[in-house]
């Protein structure tokens, strides 16, 4: 059975695709496919991965989640399924934390290799969306204080614009983590709205297999600037602090040079990604793998191409 983990990252439609897998989580299984999202692994499932207060130590905490892992996973061989999809955005960090440090997922290599040891080495591929750094941070912003989190100071948003650490410095992390599973990046900006094209890059098998039911629907949208100041106003905050605009735009935090140099950095890392990545990862676009010369994972014949994304089938 191959194992595939979607880490997201958060703000680029994760949660729309993983209520995609969920509703059609019955047309997957008769097709070999297993999903495991939010529902299944935030309920105990990967607890321990990355430790927690408690009476066992790191280690032991590690080791009692891959036994649990393991008996989840030889369940699913038992009942048939060639494939295992495990879906969620908390295994690569979390969007406070990267709000704390003021950088992209500054511990993803230590937890993505705790990951790695907790299913057995067995993983195949991993699956990454990469998003523009300065819609990514202001939609990160904006559902930040929507939960109640204070406005940023401006020294805190120019800090986050001068950030060395990108896509770039994420993905190498996980080749780190990962040495033995493909790194497939796809762009928020061209598959956050389709879902079926992303499950099929993700699995290897054509985009006509997946099913189409919910592939519109659209969740956990960033709000809009008139909800973040009613919500500010609703706690007794200033409102006028998020600038000006009409209440149905998106809320930027940026500056026209911040946006810009944010703009730069990520302009840099598709450069990177579509030049091959040095060899780490594969970026799909509507044009198909940017870097030349990849080959189907094991078990896995190449059959063609369909709207140009390369199509794999199950040998």
């Amino acid at each position: 059975m191959e194992i595939i983990l979607h880490l997201g990252a958060h703000r680029t439609a994760s949660t729309s695709l993983q209520h995609y897998l969920r509703r059609n989580a019955g047309v997957l299984g008769r097709g070999g496919i297993e999903v495991w999202e939010p529902r299944k692994t935030r309920d105990g499932l990967l607890s321990g991965v990355m430790p927690e207060p408690g009476l066992r130590d790191a280690a032991g905490q590690l080791s009692r989640a891959r036994g649990r892992i393991a008996l989840h996973l030889h369940k699913a061989e038992a009942a048939g399924m060639a494939v295992l999809l495990v879906s969620d955005e908390n295994m690569l960090g979390a969007p406070r934390r990267n709000l704390r440090d003021g950088a992209l997922y500054a511990g993803a290599g230590l937890r993505m290799a705790r990951f790695a040891e907790a299913f057995g080495g067995r993983v195949s591929r991993v699956v990454l969306s990469v998003r523009g750094l300065d819609s990514y941070w202001a939609s990160v912003l904006a559902y930040s204080v929507l939960r109640g989190h204070r406005i940023p100071l401006a020294a805190q948003i120019a800090a986050l614009a001068s950030s060395p650490r990108s896509w770039r410095d994420v993905i190498t992390d996980l080749a780190c983590a990962l040495p033995g599973a493909d790194i497939i990046v796809l762009t928020h900006e061209e598959s956050a709205s389709r879902p079926a094209h992303r499950l099929a890059v993700m699995t290897g098998r054509p985009e006509a297999e997946m099913p189409r039911t919910h592939a519109r629907d659209w969740l956990n949208r960033a709000p809009m600037l008139g909800d973040l100041r009613r919500a500010v106003a609703a706690r007794g905050g200033d409102p006028a602090r998020l600038g000006e605009g009409e209440d149905d735009a998106r809320w930027q935090p940026f500056t026209r040079a911040q946006s810009a140099a944010l703009s730069e950095g990520y302009a840099d890392d598709l450069f990177w990604l579509r030049a091959g990545a040095d060899g780490l990862a594969t970026l799909f676009e509507e044009t198909g793998p940017a870097k030349a010369g990849t080959h189907p994972p094991a078990g896995q014949t190449t059959r063609g191409h369909r709207n140009g994304i390369e199509e794999r089938r199950l040998a």
